[in-house]
């Protein structure tokens, strides 16, 4: 594991410490937390960009033309 010193704004160390604290959890568990969320997106939205070049209209447009046409379930109407 390693360490890490930050620097915080005052305003934002002390809504973190009042955050982590209603949530019952140490400041470096909410921090651990936060940087493991945001660390998520950024892998998501690397992995979402990679499998969308391996698309194309044409592969869309086989897909698409497997559709049945058929009228949607009546829990699914509009």
């Amino acid at each position: 594991m390693s360490t890490l010193s930050l620097r915080l704004p005052d305003s934002l160390h002390d809504k973190v410490k009042e955050l982590a604290s209603e949530d019952g959890i140490s400041i470096n568990q909410f921090v651990v937390s936060a940087v493991a969320e945001k660390t998520s997106a950024f892998l998501t939205k690397s992995y979402l960009q990679e499998r969308g070049q391996l698309s194309s209209k044409e592969k869309f447009r086989k897909a698409m033309s497997k559709i049945t046409k058929k009228d949607p379930d009546e829990f699914d109407k509009l």
